[in-house]
């Protein structure tokens, strides 16, 4: 009994040991493998030169502005264009009564055909006289006298053709036209006013908004960094038409490109600052004058 007892416990202790030394093996199998490097992306760096740039504000405005006005006195017959039109260089926009100055128009034609009726009579005579004084049959003071008439009827003709002339640009300042392409305020008179007595009457005013300048200042400090960068002038900088960007309130960056064409000659002593001017295409009417607009402008 008590041999059989041992014979079994010798068999669990080597079964437990056989178990151990198979668990030990299987550890060895399932050894631990580090997993690869991960991939990586290499960039090779790129040299390029950067483009430094000034920031500042200004106001549109412009290029062109006239005021209408009546250079002849009369009645406003006709207005042929609508509050707020574009219009174009040479565009007819308002009439003034013609007839009185077409009346006055043939009145100073009429004028330079009698004098130069008076001038060949005065010349036939001068011719007549001055052929008798030869022949001893009129006195020298008849040739004198005719002489005479005949200047003044030649200073008569110049004197009656420049009435003409004036009668005839009068009779074109009663049609009022567009100096340029560009957009019309509203009319200041209406049709069946007496305008031009005593006084240049203001009729409407028109701006040329294509292309359109853009004012702005720049501080003193900026402007010695530019020039002593540069080494040039602020006239040589100008005349190089460097580019200007705009960008207007509601916009993203500076979508709008333009150039610099214009620096004033000296600083304003009260503020310090140099005024300047850029120019932008403006096809569209999109831009306005007097909107704000941010700039940019390239230094280097």
């Amino acid at each position: 009994m008590i041999r059989c007892v041992i014979r079994c416990a010798l068999a669990m202790a080597a079964g437990i040991a056989m178990l151990v030394s198979m668990t030990a093996c299987d550890r060895k199998e399932n050894k631990f493998i580090p997993p690869p490097p991960p991939p990586v992306t290499v960039s090779q760096p790129v040299q390029q030169p950067v483009t430094d740039y000034l920031e500042f504000t200004g106001n549109t405005q412009a290029i062109n502005t006239v005021q209408l006005k009546a250079r002849v006195e009369g009645y406003l017959e006709k207005v042929f264009f609508k509050d707020g039109d574009m219009v174009k260089k040479g565009q007819l926009l308002f009439l003034i009564q013609q007839n009185t100055y077409e009346a006055k128009l043939k009145q100073a034609e009429a004028e330079i055909l009698s004098q130069k009726a008076k001038l060949f009579h005065a010349q036939t005579e001068y011719a007549r006289f001055t052929k008798l004084v030869t022949q001893k049959a009129a006195a020298q003071t008849d040739v004198d006298k005719w002489l005479y008439e005949r200047d003044a009827a030649q200073a008569a003709v110049m004197a009656a053709e420049a009435q003409r002339d004036l009668a005839r640009l009068n009779l074109s300042y009663t049609k009022v036209t567009s100096p340029f392409d560009g957009r019309i305020d509203r009319r200041l008179k209406d049709p069946g006013n007496l305008v031009g007595a005593g006084e240049a009457t203001l009729l409407a005013n028109v701006d040329q908004i294509d292309p359109l300048y853009v004012y702005f200042t720049m501080n003193e400090r900026d402007l010695l960094d530019v020039t002593q960068e540069t080494k040039e002038s602020v006239g040589a900088i100008i005349r190089k038409d460097i580019p200007l960007y705009l960008g207007l309130a509601t916009e993203k960056d500076y979508p709008h490109k333009g150039y610099l064409d214009f620096a004033s000659i000296s600083l304003n002593p009260t503020t310090g600052t140099l005024t300047l001017r850029g120019v932008f295409p403006n096809p569209k009417g999109m831009m306005l004058p007097g909107l704000f607009a941010r700039l940019r402008v390239p230094v280097t």
